[in-house]
């Protein structure tokens, strides 16, 4: 099992739960409104006059075999809006 944890510009939800569904992924933790900046390049998004975009967060736990997948289609969504950014970071995850 991992966990991953995907970090989004807001506008990017309808076609993340589309990705999800597309991949029979179900549960998730989702936070609405985030703030950040990428580590090398694209937008801050800080919910403020200068910056006022937000990202959104989301926490999935699920089997190894669903991981590339879902890195897949993530990677496929970064490439659309490069600067408004996606990010997804996987994580070992033990179920007790």
């Amino acid at each position: 099992m991992k966990a991953v944890f995907i970090s989004f510009y807001q506008a990017f939800y309808d076609e993340v739960i589309e990705i999800l569904d597309k991949l029979e992924i179900r549960g998730f933790t989702f936070w609405q409104e985030v703030q950040g900046r990428g580590s090398n390049d694209g937008e801050p998004h800080y919910g403020t006059h200068a910056w006022p975009t937000l990202n959104s967060a989301m926490f999935i736990f699920l089997p190894d075999e669903k991981v590339e997948p879902l890195l897949k289609e993530i990677h496929l969504l970064d490439e659309s809006a490069p600067q408004q950014g996606i990010h997804a970071f996987v994580m070992p995850a033990e179920e007790k």
